[in-house]
């Protein structure tokens, strides 16, 4: 092989060498933020049923992640934002560890800056028959209010809400024939979309408002969900390449979704922290706000 040969391949193993190091360098700092960083979603949500725009904050699948030393920085973004309800939808801990510490001392540091509404999600569930301890105990002690399968009505600025939790899956009630859908969801959701108060929903599994007509089917006005993590991983052009219940490359995994009518609103987080064995790519944690605010009218971020 003569010199100038030896020098061309040369040059090409070391171009090779700088590309595989950028992207190293790359994938390192993406997965870095994607654990540690935090990105905040705005959306407004027009309705005829609220005359004072209400603002609301959202987290959900923790999974016992910190930011900051005891979650400071989550907790000084949200109080930055000077919500007037925190809504937290599930998988604040890990089904398989026994800390709960960083769940309710997130939930306490909360509770000073506005009223927390708690739904519970699959790792409340896992937890509690795992280890034997009762979460909705544990939580309320922390100063949240829990709702599974119950709800509460409220006034915040003078606007009347009904807020409700549920743990399932939410099938339409016309699935109750074909023995899918679980009557005592059915049960609770008659009677919670049973008002003319604004209705918002804390349901931790999102697959039937978005797969299965629930969003059409039940008379909620607004529905905040979580479990999905965004996908996971979020691949440029493609999105996220899988979801617990939805498959591989399943689109919608974030965001705000509406009925066909426009009037009733699918809110669903990519939240916080991680239990796959991937870690999470691209997807860096969400903290949710929305704004609440009267038909044709708009509230600056």
């Amino acid at each position: 092989m003569d010199k100038s040969m030896q020098t061309s391949r040369q040059h090409k193993w070391g171009f090779v060498i700088i590309i595989l190091l950028f992207l190293g360098i790359a994938t390192c700092q993406n997965l870095d933020q994607s654990k540690h960083s935090l990105s905040y979603s705005s959306y407004q949500i027009p309705s005829d049923k609220i005359d004072t725009p209400i603002r609301i904050l959202q987290l959900t699948d923790l999974h016992n992640s910190e930011f900051g030393e005891d979650n400071q920085e989550l907790i000084d973004r949200i109080a930055s934002q000077s919500p007037d309800l925190i809504l937290l939808t599930g998988d604040l801990l890990n089904s398989g560890e026994p800390v709960t510490e960083i769940a309710t001392n997130l939930i306490s540091s909360l509770c000073e800056i506005a009223p927390v509404y708690l739904s519970l999600g699959n790792h409340e569930i896992e937890y509690q028959d795992n280890f034997g301890t009762d979460v909705t105990q544990l939580y309320q002690a922390a100063g949240a209010i829990v709702l599974e399968h119950q709800y509460r009505d409220i006034t915040v600025k003078g606007q009347s809400l009904r807020i409700g939790g549920v743990y399932g899956y939410c099938l339409p009630d016309k699935y109750l024939e074909t023995e899918e859908a679980d009557l005592s969801e059915c049960m609770f959701l008659w009677d919670f979309e049973n008002t003319d108060r604004y209705k918002i929903l804390l349901s931790h599994l999102p697959i039937a408002w978005l797969k299965n007509d629930a969003l059409e089917e039940w008379n909620m006005d607004c529905v905040f969900s979580g479990h999905l993590h965004g996908g996971q991983v979020i691949l440029p052009g493609i999105g996220g390449v899988y979801a617990p219940d939805m498959g591989w490359f399943p689109g919608r995994l974030k965001g705000v979704f509406d009925s066909k009518d426009g009037k009733r609103h699918l809110v669903l987080s990519a939240g916080l922290g991680n239990t796959e064995v991937i870690p999470r790519f691209n997807n860096i944690p969400e903290i949710v706000c929305v704004d609440l605010v009267p038909v044709g009218s708009h509230r600056s971020q």
